[in-house]
């Protein structure tokens, strides 16, 4: 009963007041450091290991879809056919002209090799002899012209034959059965999600300081928060820094490595970096005893005289929202007020106590206060 209404007097001040004691006691505190666990968060861009876009090396409409989206897909694999009907007549023709430059090739040797024979026996001349040979180099390279063209068409005839150049997972399809499409034309993405590259910005300044702490090895493993808040399961490891500065932003690009044997993460998506960190010379103060004034953060520090004064502190951004980390405005040794600061103003002299010291007389006014008394203080 009495943590209850000690609750409720330490409440009844509103917004970090305090009981009434009927003096000008108010509770002090010296700031020290210690060691605070704290992180840093980026937002993030997820892209698979290899993201690779599909387009037909041929125009032509499409006559097969065979795949859809969201499929694991292997290297090799046919995905999609374009009308090749053009490119096997093409194909046939070529295969024609192959065999009618192989018969003329087969004639010619035959006719160069009976000339060897005659002008062996003195029946013809040097220039008949050249000219049969000439005949028969003519037909071969005809024939080698005929294989090209004919290597060429059949190209042409598997380019109609689109094929996964990699492993992973099958994107939307924007086109149909029946379509046009061209080379300019995307068919869909395939991307190898079994590991994920999580893309995110970190300042020159921070970049700077991981390349003279030992680089990215010197990093912590960092966690993923996805789009609905959630914290992935698997830790990754920032694995790539950017050479390059972005001269638009000042910032340089990470990218973290996280594995994705489960599938959960999607190319394309976004999410936020976390990079734990350590603080050991931390000065932590509760956030009770601060009031904010546009967008500004204000303690009370003990002066001389016992009077207080309205002291502007900066603070960490990323809190845990119980306590503060102060990076200016607060030093270690200072005094300070932890609570009733809304009954506070600028050089009020006070009486100092310790923050035991105020907990203390909580209790006693509790044991102190009549039923209605207590009543009253749980209604307000």
């Amino acid at each position: 009963m009495f943590a209850a209404v000690a609750a409720t007097l330490v409440s009844c001040g509103g917004g970090g007041g305090r009981p009434t004691f009927g003096d000008n006691e108010y509770p002090v505190q010296a700031a020290g450091v210690s060691t605070a666990d704290m992180q840093s968060t980026y937002p993030a861009t997820i892209k698979g290991v290899q993201d690779v876009e599909i387009r037909p090396k041929v125009q032509g409409f499409l006559t097969q879809i065979n795949v859809k989206e969201g499929q694991t897909v292997v290297s090799g694999q046919t995905l999609f056919v374009v009308d090749n009907e053009t490119y096997q007549a093409q194909v046939r023709q070529a295969q024609a002209t192959v065999n009618t430059a192989q018969q003329q090739v087969n004639t010619a040797k035959l006719t160069y090799e009976n000339s060897q024979l005659l002008h062996a026996n003195k029946v013809i001349g040097d220039y008949e002899l050249q000219t049969s040979k000439n005949s028969f180099e003519s037909a071969k390279a005809q024939l080698a012209q005929a294989q090209a063209s004919l290597a060429s068409a059949k190209e042409m005839l598997n380019f109609c034959f689109v094929k996964s150049p990699a492993t992973g997972v099958v994107g939307t399809l924007p086109f149909k059965k029946g379509a046009l499409v061209s080379a300019s034309d995307v068919l869909t993405m395939v991307s190898n999600i079994s590991s994920m590259e999580v893309y995110f910005s970190i300042t020159e300044k921070y970049a700077m300081a991981i390349s003279q702490n030992g680089g990215l090895q010197s990093l912590p493993a960092v966690k993923l928060k996805l789009a609905d808040g959630t914290i992935y399961p698997h830790e990754g490891k920032v694995t790539k820094m950017s050479g390059v500065i972005d001269q638009a932003t000042g910032s340089v690009q990470l990218i973290a490595a996280f594995p994705n044997a489960e599938k959960v993460l999607k190319s394309g998506g976004a999410g936020t970096i976390i990079i734990p960190r350590q603080n050991t010379n931390a000065i932590i103060i509760p956030q009770s005893c601060v009031s904010e004034v546009q967008n500004k953060k204000f303690i009370y520090l003990l002066g001389e005289g016992n009077k207080v004064k309205y002291s502007e502190i900066k603070v960490d951004p990323q809190n845990d929202g119980v306590n503060y980390v102060v990076t200016e405005g607060l030093k270690t040794g200072d005094k300070y007020v932890t609570n009733g600061v809304t009954k506070l103003s600028d050089g009020m002299e006070i009486v100092p106590i310790t923050p035991e010291r105020y907990e203390q007389k909580i209790q006693e006014q509790a044991k102190a206060m009549s039923a209605g008394d207590i009543v009253g203080a749980m209604k307000k």
